[in-house]
């Protein structure tokens, strides 16, 4: 939980889900096997449960994590649920059944769970929570009282002062004393009735904000005391805490990271990039949990997020590509207002429906997760750059990316370890012949990558990702549009819809502003066509200007980079 300011702090006081039928529970993956975790942010447990079947173990996420699911606060900001009520498994994401029907499901499909824990304070303000336990401010009857909160009753004010970040309240949030028996037995029970639902580790919320020993002891008295943590420890230069205190107790999650890559992609140069890492200043890879964002980074603007383009997708796939840390994925929904909570009341229906950007499912990013466990162990090789935006890199034998980061297309060949053969390319689908000496040659286009791996080796056997039209258009077009509306194309074929808005097909929008979709169409084709606009309510704007015109060539796709026109 990122700080706020006051004006926050002072928001936050004023102020059903479904279970689902799960297969018969399974043995997830080993720890460390598979480090990725997609992080489903405010998904209803139901909604997790379904996408660790039909997307999160097909591609090979190791671990899912669900946000908080303890009893909070009412309201419909995204922060009540880091301002607990109780320990209860009730919120606007399932009950206790739903919550344990997720894990079990989630099981089978080979991805373990990972919970995260609200345990640094409770929640400011006094009313009924969401499971209906009434409460105030310092009094959540059964569970604590004032007696059982740090003596500062005020603001943290310095973060030059470790009493004042530790004893003191966090925007006004009732500061649990976590040196106390009673506080640390109630914690380490609210986290062992989680382990008794079957979850596999722990992600602690405002982990700086409690001393290190503190948390040591609180784990000590879990039924598993060696389970997975991830620590939540913001750094901050000059500051009193720091987050390498952290590490004895599990992993901890490196903030610096996602910010430097921001001003990596967006300032500086990727070429950069060569080292990064341990020789940054970062703490041990092996206990670096490392992210592009999270759901405080990605509001607060300090790291990119999903409105950021071509440059979230690229830091993404340099993420998962490159052996640093074990990497998060944020899968959240749009947002204009800051503070706005999820949309459909929680329930993922479908993804890129009702605003939900499901990052976890894009094809640039979750073709990555397989290239990543395929590639574990090895370090990297065969580094190349241009001194400036584009660089390339391998992974021992067993993977090679390039990244191209340029206003303009790149054109050059590669020098890998991987075997003789033919790959798919899990970016666009296209298969990649590798000569004996380990090269290919390939051409990638503006802000795109191109990555290969030995799990990977035939575009049209189930592979990570379908293979291209064998005729027809590929239609790239750059469009921003506001949460509830898509964008479609349509034209004056059948396979187009014939000008018929109904008809209309839908563009991918994993790479937003870019939208996608291949379209298989005759040989030698000439036709039009023209993008639109639909909303949630079935309004359409047509783009202005003339129809366009193409025309498919005697193989493979004519590609049309477009930008819509208002």
């Amino acid at each position: 939980m990122a700080r706020k300011t006051v004006a926050a702090a002072l928001a936050l006081v004023a102020g059903a889900a479904v279970a689902v039928t799960a297969p018969p529970a399974a043995q997830a993956a080993a720890p460390g096997d598979k480090d990725v975790t997609a992080v489903m942010f405010e998904w209803n447990f139901a909604s997790v449960a379904k996408a660790c079947t039909d997307q999160l173990g097909p591609a090979g996420y190791g671990y899912v994590q669900v946000s908080p699911p303890q009893e909070r606060i009412q309201g419909p900001q995204w922060w009540t649920a880091y301002q607990p009520v109780s320990y209860k498994i009730a919120g606007p994401l399932g009950d206790r059944t739903a919550f344990k029907s997720m894990v079990d499901t989630c099981h089978a499909a080979g991805v373990k769970v990972v919970a995260d824990t609200v345990i640094n304070h409770m929640a400011n303000s006094s009313g009924t929570g969401t499971g209906g336990t009434s409460f105030s401010k310092y009094a959540y009857p059964g569970l604590y009282s004032g007696a059982d909160m740090d003596d500062c009753r005020a603001v943290i004010s310095t973060y030059q002062d470790r009493a004042n970040v530790q004893n003191c309240e966090l925007v006004g949030l009732p500061d649990l004393d976590t040196g106390e028996d009673w506080v640390r037995g109630r914690i380490a029970a609210y986290m062992n009735d989680l382990l008794t639902l079957g979850v596999d580790g722990f992600r602690v919320d405002a982990a700086k904000h409690m001393p290190a020993a503190d948390l040591a002891a609180i784990k000590s008295r879990l039924t598993n005391p060696s389970v997975y943590w991830k620590q939540e420890a913001i750094f901050g230069a000059g500051e009193a805490v720091s987050p390498s205190e952290y590490l004895g107790n599990g992993d901890v999650q490196e903030f610096r990271y996602a910010r430097d890559l921001k001003r990596v992609l967006q300032n500086e140069k990727l070429a950069y990039l060569k080292n990064f890492g341990e020789a940054w200043g970062y703490m041990p890879s092996g206990q670096s949990g490392v992210f592009v964002d999270n759901h405080d980074t990605e509001r607060g603007g300090d790291t990119l997020n999903y409105k950021s383009g071509a440059q979230y997708t690229l830091a993404s796939v340099f993420m998962l590509a490159w052996p640093y840390g074990s990497p998060d994925v944020h899968s959240g929904y749009e947002w204009t207002d800051k503070d706005a909570g999820a949309p459909n009341g929680n329930r993922v229906d479908a993804c890129y429906s009702n605003g939900w950007k499901c990052q976890h499912a894009w094809r640039e990013i979750a073709s990555m997760v397989a290239f990543r466990n395929t590639a574990r162990g090895q370090g990297v090789t065969d580094w190349w750059d241009n001194g400036n935006n584009a660089i390339a890199f391998g992974r021992g034998s067993k993977a090679y990316v390039a990244i191209n980061h340029e206003s303009s297309a790149l054109t050059r060949t590669f020098q890998t370890q991987l075997a003789a053969g033919t790959y798919c390319d899990v970016q666009s689908g296209k298969a990649v012949t590798v000569n004996a000496s380990g090269q290919f040659t390939a051409t990638l286009g503006a802000d795109t990558a191109l990555a290969l791996h030995t799990g990977a080796t035939n575009c049209g056997t189930g592979g990570t990702t379908p293979p291209p039209a064998a005729t027809g258009a590929s239609f790239n077009v750059n469009a921003t549009t506001s949460p509830g509306q898509n964008i479609y194309v349509t034209g004056n074929r059948p396979e187009l819809g014939n000008w018929s808005t109904a008809a209309a097909l839908k563009l991918d929008p994993a790479a937003y502003p870019v939208w996608k979709l291949a379209v298989s169409l005759p040989a030698g084709t000439a036709f039009e066509y023209k993008y639109l606009r639909k909303d949630a309510a079935g309004n359409v704007t047509w783009e202005s200007g003339a129809n366009r015109t193409a025309t498919v060539p005697a193989s493979g796709q004519t590609v049309l980079n477009d930008t819509f026109r208002n």
